[in-house]
């Protein structure tokens, strides 16, 4: 047994014959990084050999084709139905062994949910066809304008209920596959028969009608799955590990799949022949908050006592996963809950995670902030990306490698795009100096960590990597041209922020309408050289009265808890507003027992929130109350009320205590033209150069880093 706090976590197993180094999987996401025919190039090579440069002891392919390109889920998905797919899958499996790792292959056939198959002409394979449900929620009602722009047209939908010849193709297919795997020197096979696909959807009393022998009971439901298992054990023999991912349950489907039935599956799987069992969950898609409630949750520890209650009714190994710690991870490991950890996000955030628990150093692991920017591009058609970890999906573009010859760099602003490409430089090995103009690095990251406390982890983790890093911070130190040039820098990476402005509402220069500037220094205790502002005092005086008592007034968690508990707003509160920044606001005072109406100008609201998050978030507000109007116009504020226009040219009337105006932020090229007037070589990036949020300043970073030093 390894010592340590993670010493069960990091402990070796095994899935039959297979021998892992510790208990981390990287579970098998969609991630569209396979070239266009299906096949694995540089872009999925670098992606997977970074996860096992990282520590992982298995590494599952995202969902790879068994029939592709018929049942294809996304773009850019792997495909494993010919043989001129293994010289690729073996390049795969020779870059990840090379790294200490194992590799298995998940093998998938989309059925019911293969809509990139669908937009292809492909018929959408199933066990009968599925009837429509009057209360489903279309997601694309969620989506904000410029996605409606994108989207996919509509296309007919067109089902193939199987016939007996198509079932024994399937299952021929899956047993090919999985000996293509063999061929291609994977370690294993993840027969996948949850989340939506062909198999669970034979598995699933909602979707499977049928009144033949794979219709009806659980037994006859359970028979293809348990077919395609002894078929692929067949043709792979007993020393090549073979596991099967199932659902739980389907939530929001009381008429599907439901943990009764997974344990019994479970049993009928471990009796055909598989090494293990990996336990997930799945969702009624008709609403759209279940999203995140299922597979990816939003909720931790979402899919344990499913787990554990499988584990105890089968003698092989359980794989779970869902937003799960380490240290829980581990304390359950110990508690004979499951056997192995599988990590989606976390990996994404920071492939090198198990690397830095077995060194010792959890506390410098990037974390995952769950904003489901990874799967919302899936989701409307993209490749996917990370907003915490500007890298990820990007590995074959990008190496960090000491510079040659050191350079100097000043880097303006330290918000969180400013501390990431000072973090990057320094790591080159470069001289780097950051300046911020207020006495505390975070920018509006300060503010996105009230409401939302995983942004607050990443904000923090910024921090503790300057902090011990070699870049040389000045704060409380404007960036002007004097003081940049005295630093005699060879470029200037500018990262100061978007410009906040009131926009011109009637009514906005009343004293309880506070600006988003307003809301920043309330929020955060933090004064601003050249932004007094009218707000400011009544949060600080607090914060430093109660703090100077405590002998706390210096340290930014006492004023972050002060927030998080009191603040000097009345009980109703109108956010004029509803992108991300109005609705996070909206979620935070809601949650602090306030009254709070929300008012946007464009159609749709939400933008700048990922997709799959907006739509729990919006749900979740409309379940506390929350008004929420879009398409509003004529918005004007007067004596304890905001007025407007509606979409149906009806008058709004909304009561407010207090006014936020969550708008008016632009582009501020301020400081860089100041630089650049004066002959230096500059690169702006972040809110800056135009309002692109958390991703767009971290990406913003990376891609000015890497133009530098190429």
């Amino acid at each position: 047994m390894i010592p340590g706090k993670y010493s069960h976590l990091l402990s070796p197993g095994s899935i039959g014959k297979l021998r892992l180094r510790n208990r981390i999987v990287v579970m098998a996401m969609g991630v569209s990084y396979a070239e266009d025919d299906g096949s694995v190039g540089e872009r999925a090579l670098a992606y997977h050999e970074e996860q096992a440069r990282g520590g992982a002891a298995l590494i599952i392919s995202g969902a790879c084709g068994v029939a592709w390109p018929v049942a294809a889920v996304q773009r850019n998905q792997l495909a494993i139905s010919d043989d001129r797919f293994i010289p690729g899958l073996r390049r795969l499996v020779d870059v990840v062994h090379a790294h200490g790792a194992k590799f298995a292959v998940q093998l998938h056939q989309g059925g019911l949910v293969a809509g990139y198959s669908l937009y292809q002409g492909h018929a959408l394979w199933c066990p009968s066809r599925p009837e429509f449900d009057p209360t489903d929620e279309p997601i694309t009602d969620a989506y904000v304008e410029r996605e409606l722009q994108a989207a996919a047209p509509n296309v007919r939908y067109t089902f193939r209920e199987l016939t007996h010849d198509d079932i024994r193709l399937v299952i021929e297919q899956y047993a090919a596959a999985a000996d293509r795997a063999r061929r291609a020197g994977a370690d294993g096979v993840e027969i996948h028969a949850g989340h939506g696909y062909l198999l669970s959807s034979f598995l699933s009393p909602r979707y499977n009608r049928r009144t033949d022998e794979y219709g009806g009971p659980l037994e006859n439901r359970a028979r293809l799955l348990l077919e395609v298992v002894r078929a692929t054990r067949a043709a792979v023999g007993r020393d090549f590990a073979v596991w099967v991912k199932l659902d739980s349950e389907q939530f929001g489907a009381p008429d599907g799949i439901q943990l009764p039935f997974a344990v019994e599956t479970a049993r009928l799987v471990e009796a055909a022949g598989a090494d293990a069992i990996a336990v997930s969950s799945y969702h009624h898609t008709g609403r759209r908050k279940l999203h995140s409630e299922s597979n990816i949750p939003h909720i931790p520890g979402w899919n344990l006592p499913a787990a554990q209650t499988i584990k105890r009714a089968i003698s092989i190994p359980v794989i779970t996963s869902g937003r799960v710690e380490p240290d829980v991870a581990d304390a359950k490991i110990a508690a004979g809950a499951f056997d192995f950890l599988g990590m989606g996000r976390k990996l994404l955030a920071d492939p090198h995670l198990p690397r830095k628990l077995t060194e010792g150093r959890p506390e410098t692991v990037r974390p995952c902030i769950y904003c489901y920017t990874c799967v919302s591009c899936i989701y409307l058609g993209d490749s996917m990306r990370c907003a915490a970890n500007p890298d990820t999906g990007f590995e074959y573009l990008r190496r960090t490698t000491r510079a040659v010859t050191p350079r100097r760099y000043v880097v303006v602003g330290g918000g969180p795009g400013g501390m990431e490409a000072a973090l990057r430089l320094d790591a080159q090995g470069h001289r780097v100096t950051l300046l911020e103009r207020t006495e505390r690095l975070g920018g509006t990251l300060q503010i996105a960590a009230l409401p939302y406390e995983p942004n607050e982890h990443l904000l923090d983790w910024l921090r503790r990597q300057i902090a011990a890093s070699n870049v040389d911070v000045r704060l409380n130190t404007p960036a002007t041209a004097q003081v940049v040039a005295a630093l005699g820098p060879d470029s200037v990476l500018v990262a100061t922020g978007a410009k906040r402005q009131m926009p011109p509402i009637p009514g906005a220069d009343r004293r309880n309408v506070y600006s988003g500037d307003d809301m920043r220094r309330m929020m955060t205790g933090q004064s601003d050289p050249g932004q007094a502002g009218k707000k400011l005092p009544l949060l600080s005086r607090v914060a430093t009265r109660m703090g100077a008592a405590l002998g706390l007034t210096a340290r930014p968690a006492f004023v972050r808890s002060v927030t998080r508990h009191w603040m000097p707003l009345g009980n109703r509160i109108v956010i004029i507003g509803g992108e991300l920044v109005g609705l996070e606001l909206a979620e935070f005072l809601t949650e602090r027992g306030r009254a709070v109406t929300v008012l946007e100008e464009a159609s749709r609201m939400g933008d700048g929130l990922q997709l799959v998050r907006r739509m729990r978030l919006l749900a979740e507000l409309t379940e506390h109350g929350v008004a929420l109007h879009a398409g509003v116009r004529d918005v004007r504020i007067e004596d304890a009320l905001v007025r407007c226009m509606g979409t149906s040219g009806q008058e709004i009337v909304a009561h407010a205590d207090h006014v936020i105006v969550a708008q008016g932020a632009t582009a501020n090229p301020a400081v860089t033209d100041e630089l650049r007037a004066v002959g230096m070589d500059v690169r702006a990036f972040g809110d800056c150069t135009g309002v692109g949020y958390l991703e767009g300043a971290l990406r913003g970073a990376a891609d000015a880093v890497a133009e530098l030093t190429p």
